[in-house]
């Protein structure tokens, strides 16, 4: 098969977006999703109630990532982490393919278009189980709008069998049911509009999605957790705390420059259809508006923005580019060009790799108290610890069952009245003391420049016994 420029061109942009999704682990969920894996992987039993913290210890914990966290800790002890960034790369690279093969003007139009819903949504990426969402949520579109162009109903037959895999994987198997819901949405306007001219609509695709989705939402109960789980994305998605608290969750900052590709997208999805005047389908503009709200809310959905975006903006900027003719390199040219271009490629995403795997052990120092918990491994201080909400997670990793955690990242777990609570101890509110001492807080390991740092350096209670840049630990006299 002959290398010509435009293949040369996809392969080149699928090796550059292979290589942006290359990273260090940084999520500070990694940690306890990963003694999860190996908990479950070691007793054959998922828990169901929290066994990481002392402060709600038997606290009812829906683990709907149980099958994710499996596979963490499999790669992990197979190939380190090295074989899960590889591995989650090639799932977010995938769910990119996905979104490319749904797209028109392929490849320049679709490519550009790609490449800045990738820009737009590189902030988001990493190895975490909310890729695996990205992954499905692809799947679900791309098989939905096969369906839309064959109306063959076979197309709908993998949905409800991805349910199974994704509901066992990550609770975002919620959104599958909203982008049916939309393509029913979408299937049902001329139906209702040939209705109201007193016509004879066909509602053949109205109904096999309907049955798809009813398909779809038994097969989501095929979980261990059964029904429950149906109503958990509801339960966090309503929590005010991790709508205030967690990072993720809150708006993309259009002042920091890694959002800029974010706001270039949607200015080009709002200009692109005044200058191509090409009809757009009802569908596809429901799920931009539907996804793009979802993005403006929460940073950590606009990837899933991007999959509804990159098609939409590719087929107006296929239009403005209707007309031009496609420029192909000169075969003799091309024949030993290509080939060369493709090489140096392929070594720069090679080094690119092996400069992450260098990376991995310098992050995981600059991100989390390496250096303090190696001293708690080796004097180990006594009693209930108190710990940073982000570093918990960490902690779990390095000293369960030891040292159980006073919270991480299962916000879920603790609950909005919890988390407050912890808040006003780390930002050493009045009665921060007593409420240490009710928890039977014997040690605390926070950020040095935190405010409870600094009331705990002032108090006459607590010795500090380690400090760097970093963290500090303080014991209790």
């Amino acid at each position: 098969m002959r290398l010509t420029t435009s293949r040369l061109f996809e392969l080149i942009l699928f090796l550059g977006l292979f290589a942006m999704t290359l990273r260090p682990v940084a999520d500070p969920d990694f940690w306890w999703h990963l003694r999860t894996g190996q908990l479950i992987a070691e007793t054959g039993v998922l828990p169901r109630a929290d066994p990481f913290s002392f402060t709600l210890p038997g606290k009812a914990w829906i683990a709907h990532e149980w099958l994710t966290e499996l596979a963490f800790f499999g790669l992990y002890q197979t190939g380190g982490f090295g074989l899960l960034i590889l591995v989650f790369s090639l799932v977010i690279t995938a769910a990119y393919l996905l979104v490319y093969l749904r797209s028109p003007g392929r490849p320049y139009a679709a490519g550009f278009a790609l490449l800045l819903g990738a820009l737009a949504s590189a902030p988001a990426w990493g190895v975490r189980p909310q890729m695996v969402s990205l992954l499905f949520t692809a799947a679900f579109l791309y098989l939905l709008d096969r369906f839309q162009e064959t109306s063959r109903w076979t197309t709908l037959l993998p949905l409800p069998f991805l349910t199974i895999l994704w509901v066992n994987l990550h609770a975002g198997y919620f959104l599958g049911f909203a982008v049916i819901g939309i393509y029913i949405a979408g299937e049902a306007w001329p139906v209702l509009t040939a209705f109201l001219r007193r016509e004879r609509p066909t509602t053949r695709s109205v109904l096999l999605l309907t049955l798809a989705l009813a398909a779809c939402l038994l097969a989501a109960l095929a979980n261990p957790n059964t029904w429950h789980i149906l109503i958990y994305p509801f339960e966090t998605l309503t929590s005010p705390s991790m709508m205030q608290f967690i990072q993720e969750w809150f708006s993309p900052d259009f002042h920091q420059v890694e959002w800029m590709p974010l706001a270039v997208l949607i200015l080009a999805l709002i200009a692109a259809p005044a200058l191509a005047r090409r009809p757009v389908s009802l569908t596809r503009v429901l799920l931009a508006v539907f996804f793009g709200f979802a993005a403006l809310r929460s940073m950590r959905h606009v990837p899933l923005f991007a999959l509804t975006a990159v098609p939409l903006l590719a087929a107006q900027l296929a239009g403005l580019t209707a007309n031009r003719s496609t420029v192909e390199a000169p075969p003799r040219f091309a024949r030993w060009l290509n080939p060369l271009l493709l090489g140096f490629v392929l070594l720069a995403v090679g080094l690119r790799f092996v400069s992450v795997l260098q990376e991995q052990s310098k992050s995981e120092a600059e991100m989390y108290p390496k250096a303090a918990t190696d001293w708690v491994i080796q004097n180990r201080p006594a009693g209930n610890l108190y710990n940073t909400y982000g570093w918990g997670g960490y902690l779990i990793w390095r000293l369960y069952p030891e040292y159980p955690v006073y919270i991480d990242g299962r916000a879920d777990v603790y609950g909005d009245e919890f988390i407050y609570d912890y808040l006003r101890i780390y930002t050493a509110q009045p009665g921060w003391e007593e409420k240490l001492e009710s928890r039977g807080v014997t040690w605390v390991l926070v950020e040095a420049d935190s405010a409870i740092a600094y009331a705990l350096a002032e108090s006459a209670s607590w010795e500090n016994v380690y400090h760097d840049n970093q963290a500090v630990i303080f014991v209790k006299k």
